[in-house]
C-alpha cells in the first residue's frame, strides 16, 4: 500500500487483491495537462482563468505548502464553497501524499467537528471564520484573507526533499457520507478509485478536447468533482461556478460558451424554472448530466425541451468514486418504459443484482443492488464493521438501493435498503433526523422518511408522537434540530400522532405504511 496506509486501522480489502489495478494517480493528469496543453485555459472562476501551466504550478506550491506543516499520510480538511483554490486544492494535497478530507458546505458544526476529528485532521483549509472547529485543528488557513495566497508564494518549489513517492494504491481523500447509525462514515477512496472511475466515464460520455466544463455542483462531493480528474487529462476547460445561482449558471452556459456540466435535480429544476421565464441561447451544451437523488419525469420533459441537448443520467455512490451507472441520451425514453431506467454500468464496472443470500437473480427479479469495479472504495476510515456489511471477499459492494436488472443490463431502482433520504442530491440518514428529534423533552416517539418533492427529489418528513400533557410544534421542532443538524436535514413536514407510531411483531416502525400515501401514484420511488 501506499503513503498514509499504516493509518488504516479498519477492516479493508486491498485493490490489488481483488481487481484491476489502475496505473494512474492523480498527478498524470495535471502533468499530461501542463506538458501537452500547458497553454490552454485550464480553469475559470469569476475574473480568475489560468492556464494549464499555471494551474500545474499552483499544483506544486500546494504540494511545497503541506511538505511543511504535514506529514505524509496525514489527511487535510478542506471547508469551502467551489472555486479555482478548491480545484487546486484537490489535485494538490492527494499529489502531495496527503489525503484531503471536504467538508460539506451545509453541515452544522457538531457534524463538522466529528468529520474533522474522526479523521484525525492536522490542518482546516476554509474559506470563513472557523468557529470553534478551529479548535479540533493543529493549524487554520484562511482562502478568505491573504493568508492562502502568501502561504503559497513563500514556498519553494525547487525543495523536493520532502517529496513521498504515491501510487495508485495511495489514500488520496476521505469522503464523508452519512451512516445508517447516525455517524458520517469516512469513505477511502484510492487514487486508483478515482482514476478508474475517470477512465470509466470517460469511456461511458466521452468529453472532447474542445469542451468547456461547468462545475456547479458541490465540489466536496464525489459527483462535484468526477469530471475534474478527466477534464486536465485531455486538455478541456473547467468553468467553476462557486455557490448555484440558476440565472448565473445560465449566463454562464452563455457568455463561456459551456458545452456540458452535471447538475442535481433541484439545480435542472430551477434551471428550467429561469430558462422558461427568461430564455437564453443554449445552443453550445452537448450534453446536460444529473443524478444524486430523485428526479420528475416532467423535470427532464421540459429540460429536454428548454435546453435541446442530449440528457445523461448517472447513478452511483460516494463510496463507487462515484458514477456507477450511465444512461447517455435518456431524452430519447422519457415516454418509454426505459424512462425509469439509470442506465447501464460504463466499460470496467460490473453490477449485479443479489438476493439476501448472495445470489444473482434473474433478468427482472428484483434485489440489492450490487457493484464491482477498481472504483470500489477500500473501505470506512477506522469502521470495519461497517466496511464488513458492505463490502463482500469477491470485490462486490452491496448498495443498500433495491433494483432489478432488465435482459439488456439497463439499471432501474424501485426502493431503497438503506435507510436514508436523498434531498438536493445531499444523503440525509433518518436516523441522524431522528435522534436530533428525540432529544426535544415533548417527543415521545419519532420516525423519519422521505417523501416526494418537485423540487429537491425528496424532502424529509417526521411523523412524531409527543408525550402526554406536552406540546410542541413544528416550528419548535424544526429549530430544536437546527442545533444539531445542517438546515436541509431538518424535516420540511411534521405529522403529529396520537398514541402509538405503527410498529411490526419484533417492534419495528413501519415506515413503509407511514411512507406509502405520500409515494402513492408517483412514477419513480427513487434515483
Amino acid at each position: 500500500m501506499g503513503v498514509g496506509a499504516g493509518t488504516f486501522a479498519c477492516a479493508q480489502r486491498s485493490v490489488s487483491e481483488t481487481t484491476v489495478v489502475g496505473v494512474y494517480t492523480m498527478n498524470d493528469p495535471i502533468q499530461r495537462a501542463r506538458t501537452i496543453f500547458g497553454s490552454r485555459t485550464g480553469v475559470v472562476h469569476g475574473d480568475i482563468r489560468r492556464t494549464y501551466a499555471e494551474l500545474g504550478e499552483r499544483v506544486d506550491r500546494v504540494g511545497a505548502l503541506m511538505r511543511q506543516l504535514t506529514e505524509p499520510g496525514d489527511r487535510v480538511a478542506l471547508w469551502s464553497l467551489n472555486s479555482d483554490k478548491f480545484l487546486e486544492l484537490f489535485f494538490g494535497i492527494p499529489i502531495s501524499g496527503r489525503a484531503i478530507v471536504p467538508h460539506n458546505t451545509r453541515w452544522a458544526e457538531p457534524e463538522l467537528v466529528y468529520a474533522t476529528e474522526d479523521a484525525g485532521a492536522k490542518v482546516l483549509i476554509c474559506d470563513r471564520d472557523p468557529g470553534g472547529l478551529a479548535n479540533s485543528v493543529d493549524r487554520v488557513i484562511r482562502l478568505d484573507t491573504d493568508e492562502y495566497e502568501s502561504l503559497l508564494a513563500g514556498v519553494s518549489i525547487e525543495d523536493t526533499s520532502g517529496d513521498v513517492q504515491i501510487t495508485p494504491d495511495t489514500l488520496a481523500g476521505l469522503f464523508y457520507t452519512g451512516g445508517t447509525t447516525g455517524a458520517s462514515k469516512g469513505v477511502m477512496l484510492t487514487h486508483a478509485n478515482l482514476m478508474a472511475n475517470a477512465v470509466h466515464v470517460q469511456l461511458a460520455q466521452p468529453i472532447l478536447d474542445d469542451d468547456r466544463y461547468l462545475t456547479m455542483a458541490p465540489m466536496f462531493h464525489a459527483a462535484g468533482v468526477y469530471s475534474a480528474l478527466v477534464l486536465p487529462w485531455v486538455g478541456a476547460s473547467n468553468v467553476i461556478l462557486g455557490s448555484f445561482d440558476p440565472g448565473v449558471a445560465l449566463d454562464l452556459i452563455v457568455n463561456e460558451e459551456v458545452t456540458c456540466a452535471i447538475a442535481v435535480p433541484a439545480m435542472l429544476a430551477a434551471m428550467c424554472e429561469t430558462q422558461a421565464a427568461a430564455p437564453r441561447d443554449l445552443s453550445t451544451m452537448r450534453w446536460l448530466s444529473h443524478g444524486a437523488s430523485p428526479v420528475a419525469l416532467e423535470v427532464l420533459r421540459r429540460a429536454d425541451q428548454l435546453f435541446g441537448c442530449e440528457l445523461i443520467h448517472l447513478y452511483g455512490a460516494t463510496e463507487l468514486a462515484p458514477i456507477a451507472a450511465v444512461f447517455r441520451h435518456e431524452e430519447r425514453h422519457l415516454d418509454d418504459d426505459r424512462a425509469k431506467s439509470c442506465g447501464q454500468g460504463p466499460p470496467g464496472v460490473d453490477i449485479r443484482i443479489v438476493g439476501p443470500d448472495g445470489s444473482s437473480l434473474a433478468a427482472g427479479t428484483p434485489g440489492e443492488v450490487a457493484v464491482r469495479g477498481p472504483n470500489v472504495m477500500i473501505g470506512y476510515w477506522n469502521k470495519p464493521e461497517q466496511t464488513a456489511e458492505v463490502l463482500l471477499d469477491d470485490g462486490w459492494y452491496r448498495s443498500g438501493d433495491i433494483g432489478y436488472l432488465d435482459a439488456d443490463g439497463y439499471l432501474f431502482l424501485v426502493d431503497r435498503a438503506k435507510d436514508m433520504i436523498v434531498s438536493g442530491g445531499e444523503n440525509v440518514y433518518c436516523t441522524e433526523v431522528e435522534d436530533a428529534l428525540y432529544t426535544h423533552p415533548a417527543v415521545l416517539e419519532a420516525t423519519v422518511f422521505g417523501v416526494p418533492d418537485e423540487q429537491w427529489g425528496e424532502a424529509v418528513q417526521a411523523v412524531v408522537v409527543l408525550r402526554p400533557g406536552m406540546q410542541a410544534d413544528q416550528a419548535e421542532l424544526a429549530a430544536h434540530c437546527k442545533q444539531s443538524i445542517g438546515g436541509y436535514k431538518v424535516p420540511k413536514g411534521i405529522e403529529f400522532r396520537v398514541g402509538e407510531l405503527p410498529k411490526s411483531g419484533p417492534g419495528k416502525v413501519l415506515k413503509r405504511v407511514l411512507r406509502e400515501p405520500y409515494w402513492s401514484g408517483k412514477d419513480r420511488a427513487i434515483n
